[in-house]
């Protein structure tokens, strides 16, 4: 939209001044009208001159004189939200660390802060992650941290006396400069563990040697407390394949074996006249599984392992170990899933003898979704609560609050329901075993919406809402309860900008902050605010959220470009009042583009019904979905439907490529980065949960695939971008995309990342987001137009 500045370019009228004439030396005779005249002339013209002007220029609104969110603003310190990390220590204190870099500890029953560790301390030894010891005497500081996958990494550490400041390198008997796969504290005084080359070592505090807990360990091959890619990436969702129990008397762990499973090359392009390569364990759909053990080890005394047999069901079956819980000192929860996952056992074991009972058992037509969520145990184990579907009349399943209670001589358990309603329970947060009461976030309020509810586990089960009207700004809330589920940090993740609270569930009308992110807040005071709205469309009888993002100034009396950004996974929720400050602000703020988003059907926590439709059919009703939303879109009077652009990024990157297969001339521009264009080639977990086997459902990995009958963009240029050393989704499927639309003959732009993995580098995604809002600017950004006069020229 082109708009004339009012001040700088206004002209300011001045009176003619009388000019004397040398020719005539005669007494002037005065024109006295024809003076009057021109005079009334220049000041008509001036009139007229300044009227343009002001027609012309923009009424001033509040705002305009703040400046436009840029891409250099994004990677600034003080537009970045701090995460202060908070843990609790007792049931009455927490340790933090505060946007200064100081370790700070916080007892909120007396209202005293103690600094633990200073900043200058971290600045000195380059620290980039720490942890405290129990006794809060040590630190352990990583650094030359090395990401590996979404969650792992590998870093080098030392061991640090907060109060002698004495100093010593972690490191494995007889080895020196060693980089470890993790490091952590356990649970009692100075308990140490740590992994190296696919080995537990453990120390029962900073000066005892290193004992070797494991020796089965090789790399790539065997993993023993840590997660392979496909354990961390789509199973445990973690870096970390072990747990302490409460006592740190026992550590359970998972012993992953990928000897029978396919490797995948990831060449390494530069650095070396050869490039190298690295190999690692990557099961395809319908390729084999790693096989998996849980073992408990006995760390006092004697040391003893005792492995932790599966369900006779599952014994002689591929299965999965999504869950490990202690509920006790000697007592851990599991959860086996079955490869196609549609059937799961819970089961309590006694880590002493190694027994386990069955306490829970679930299937389903489709696919068991949460199966990493955590049980609530009663301190005698007698009874426990998780959150599982319920029918709701026609709305279909939603998850709920299930209580389960044992029989008194009996196998059996009583099942109650302690939440019912068309809407989810998230998250199970605390069980407060003395006054009986269960805390929950749900979307009760809206889905777009998490509050903290508590809900009695006697009577009629009265609920109430503790974080509803809480803080201004604050309506989706995740918690972290304290060990006696009294009181709760609380994290505010928007609509407004973050915060962390610290509540007492006795006092909800007043609560701690521990951080406002006031830098933030005063940043993005200097810029333009841009304006959100969530509607609701309806497609094939589903209503669907859609989220519309409007540029500062927004006139519905403009044609502005569309940019519809596809979600990145099925079971994920992007139109939500969370707060986000990405690259898509930076297009809408300064490039006048409307932005949306869509959850449509395949999306997570708005029920079962709505979820699972994209079962066997990945790449058709949610691809439909999306569609519609444009369709609904382009008619509205702001939108120009000549202008309509489409991003995605790994499943979202999929559909954007299927939407395209699917429509004529609505779609302008489109952008994939790292897409999935067969879900044959991709995890065995994530493609088997949605698809099934190949070897039985070809016929629907056939129908998903990309490439068949797909054309490009038609008079357009398709954008992509990939990391070569993509670990999730491989280069192969771009490789394989590239080579379809050279073979039909379509345009294509391509951003090649040498080395990079599936999470680019800082650099690589700055210049990435350059590169995406320059395609989508030339596409999008046309000369705005009013809509009275397009309606004058029709």
């Amino acid at each position: 939209m082109n708009q004339t500045a009012s001040v700088s370019h206004q002209i300011e009228c001045q009176p003619a001044k009388d000019s004397k004439e040398f020719v005539d030396v005669s007494p002037p005779q005065r024109n006295w009208k024809g003076i009057a005249i021109s005079l009334l002339v220049i000041v008509v013209v001036c009139s007229l001159i300044t009227m343009s002007v002001v027609v012309l220029t923009p009424l001033e609104v509040p705002g305009s004189s703040k400046s436009r969110l840029t891409v250099a603003d994004l990677y600034k310190p003080e537009f970045s939200i701090h995460d202060p990390e908070a843990t609790w220590i007792s049931d009455s204190e927490v340790v933090y660390r505060n946007r200064d870099g100081h370790v700070i500890k916080f007892n909120f029953a007396l209202n005293e802060t103690e600094v633990i560790l200073s900043n200058n301390t971290f600045v000195a030894f380059k620290v980039a992650k720490y942890s405290l010891s129990a006794d809060l005497k040590y630190a352990l500081f990583a650094y030359d941290v090395k990401q590996m996958y979404r969650y792992s990494y590998t870093a080098s550490y030392i061991v640090y006396n907060i109060y002698t400041r004495e100093v010593w390198e972690l490191n494995p008997p007889e080895v020196q400069n060693a980089v470890l796969q993790h490091a952590a504290w356990g649970r009692q005084g100075q308990q140490l563990i740590y992994i190296f080359e696919n080995n537990i070592y453990y120390q029962a505090d900073v000066r005892s040697i290193s004992l070797r807990i494991t020796s089965s360990g090789m790399e790539g091959v065997i993993f023993n407390g840590l997660p392979d890619w496909l354990y961390e990436e789509e199973i445990l969702r973690s870096h970390l394949a072990h747990w302490w129990s409460p006592d740190g008397e026992r550590l359970a762990f998972l012993t992953i074996d990928d000897t029978q499973v396919p490797n995948m090359a990831l060449a390494q392009f530069t650095g070396s006249t050869y490039p190298r390569g690295l190999q690692y364990p990557y099961p395809m759909a319908g390729q084999t599984n790693p096989a998996v053990k849980l073992s408990v080890v006995n760390l006092f005394g004697a040391t003893h392992t005792q492995e932790l047999q599966p369900p006779d069901q599952l014994r002689h079956r591929d299965f999965y170990v999504t869950m490990v819980k202690w509920i006790s000192n000697t007592h851990v929860a599991v959860r086996w899933l079955s490869r196609p996952q549609n059937a799961s056992l819970m089961t309590v074991c006694d880590a002493t003898l190694g027994a386990c009972l069955q306490r829970h058992e679930e299937s389903s037509e489709t696919w068991l979704s949460r199966q990493t969520q955590e049980p609530l145990f009663s301190k005698d184990r007698s009874r426990f609560f998780l959150a599982l579907p319920v029918k709701q009349g026609g709305q279909g399943d939603f998850h709920h609050v299930t209580m389960f209670t044992k029989k008194i001589r009996s196998d059996q358990d009583e099942v109650r329901h302690l939440t019912s309603g068309d809407w989810d329970v998230t998250k199970i947060v605390a069980y407060d075993e003395n006054n009986q009461i269960v805390y929950f976030l749900s979307t009760e309020d809206s889905a777009q919406q998490r509050h903290l509810y508590s809900v009695s586990t006697l009577g009629l089960f009265p609920r109430r809402c503790l974080t509803c009207g809480l803080k201004e700004g604050c309506m989706f809330f995740d918690a972290d309860a304290s060990p006696d589920a009294q009181h709760a940090i609380l994290h505010c993740k928007g609509p407004g900008v973050p915060a962390l609270l610290l509540l007492s569930f006795d006092n909800v009308d007043s609560y701690f902050i521990l951080e406002n992110n006031l830098p933030l807040r005063s940043a993005l005071e200097t810029k333009r605010t841009i304006q959100t709205d969530i509607r609701i469309i309806t497609n094939d009888n589903f209503e669907l959220p859609l989220k519309l993002i409007y540029p500062p100034d927004f006139s519905e009396s403009y044609l502005y470009g569309l940019l519809l950004i596809v979600g990145s996974s099925p079971g994920d929720q992007t139109v939500t009042e969370e707060f986000s400050l990405d690259w898509n602000w930076v297009l809408v703020g300064s490039e006048q583009v409307i932005v949306a988003r869509l959850d449509g059907r395949g999306s997570g926590f708005r029920g079962q019904r709505v979820l699972q439709q994209v079962h066997l059919r990945l790449g058709t009703v949610d691809a439909e979905d999306q569609i519609a939303a444009l369709e609904y879109l382009v008619k509205l009077p702001f939108i120009d439907r000549t202008r309509v652009g489409v991003f995605g990024e790994d499943y979202g990157g999929f559909l954007t490529l299927m939407m395209l297969k699917s429509t004529e001339r609505l779609i302008r521009c489109a952008a994939a980065q790292a897409p999935v264009i067969d879900w044959s080639m991709y995890a065995s977990a994530f493609s088997e949960r949605y698809f099934g086997l190949p070897s039985t459902e070809e016929n629907r990995y056939q129908a998903s695939k990309v490439l068949p009958n797909l054309k490009g963009l038609q008079g357009g240029t398709l954008f992509l971008a990939h990391g070569t050393a993509d670990a999730n989704v491989h280069f192969q499927h771009s490789a394989e995309l590239i080579k379809h639309l050279i073979k039909i003959g379509a345009n294509y732009t391509m951003q090649i990342y040498p080395d990079e993995g599936h999470f680019l580098s800082k650099r690589s995604r700055i210049q990435l987001t350059h590169s995406l809002i320059g395609y989508f600017r030339g596409c999008l950004l046309d000369a705005s137009s009013l809509l009275s006069q397009q309606r004058d020229d029709e």
